[in-house]
């Protein structure tokens, strides 16, 4: 399982946009549904999907968040075909943000919201190297934008094996960004790729809970330690969900859960939703009390 997790929050669609996934991207699959009945939303369906091997997961739970570009996934491309092939699929009922053309950093670009909101960059990447296929990438805009290299600095601080791998900064000359601000970097967190860039163009979004990204834990102490180092808001906690100072969201969650939501016995798996909804930080100890008893 990878240490952290998208996790894309829907009204109704996330079986649907499960399947639309992962026909459009290559090695792909749906590894799990769960169901969960008398939650805040009702019927909650929550799916679990590969592409090119990484993890993300889509739930429906209502209209409660939309998708916009603050958090999109890049998707690193070998060739300028699949770049072409993963555009066009994705392109009905899709909306460009930047049109698919060359530009100084990619011979073969672009950027779409596709038809459910979820932002696209799809990227041909030349010559450089490829270690991870789509890479989830932040933008700092409104009263966070100038600053990205704040939060990666705070990001690369609080989990483990993480670092920093490139900074590209803007220049002279390019109002409304401030120089010295992050057009581009990349950095891992716990060996997995993140990038973010700062922007201080006028948008009508920021971040929100639309695009969460979950911890998976192993122990209380880990559930602690992330919690302590990652909650901002005491208003946004709830279920394991927090926001951190950037507004970034995230779910700090027991590596079990998953298991003791798929168990046969609907009674184990309806004591241990009953238990998780009342709780902001997870319990592990009260959660498998809530699962065995």
């Amino acid at each position: 399982m990878q240490k952290i997790t998208p996790f894309l929050w829907f009204d109704q669609a996330a079986g649907e946009a499960a399947q639309f996934y992962t026909s459009v991207f290559a090695e792909a699959k749906v590894t799990q549904t769960t169901r969960l009945d008398n939650t805040p939303s009702g019927t909650t369906e929550i799916v679990s999907i590969e592409l090119f091997g990484q993890e993300f997961t889509l739930m429906s739970a209502g209209p409660l968040f939309t998708f916009n570009p603050s958090i999109s996934f890049l998707v690193a491309c070998r060739t300028r075909d699949e770049v072409d092939g993963i555009w066009e699929q994705l392109f009905p009922g899709g909306t460009p943000l930047m049109p698919l053309d060359a530009y100084p950093f990619s011979a073969r670009y672009g950027w779409i919201q596709d038809r459910y909101g979820l932002s696209w960059q799809i990227m041909f990447m030349g010559e450089r190297p490829i270690t991870q296929r789509i890479i989830p990438t932040l933008m700092f805009v409104g009263a966070v934008a100038g600053k990205a290299e704040d939060a990666i600095n705070f990001y690369t601080a609080v989990f483990r094996n993480a670092k920093v791998s490139e900074i590209f900064r803007y220049g002279k000359d390019l109002a409304p960004e401030r120089e010295g601000t992050i057009a581009h970097a990349a950095f891992t967190l716990e060996g997995q790729e993140f990038a973010a860039m700062d922007s201080a163009s006028a948008h009508n979004f920021s971040f929100n809970e639309a695009i969460s990204l979950v911890v998976h834990c192993l122990t209380q102490e880990e559930i602690d330690h992330y919690w302590e180092q990652l909650s901002f808001d005491p208003k946004a906690e709830q279920c394991g969900w927090l926001k951190d100072q950037y507004g970034v969201s995230w779910q700090i969650v027991p590596s079990v859960l998953p298991e003791m939501l798929q168990d046969p016995d609907a009674r184990k798996v309806a004591r241990v939703t009953e238990a998780f909804l009342q709780m902001k930080k997870f319990d592990l100890a009260a959660l498998q009390r809530a699962y065995e008893d």
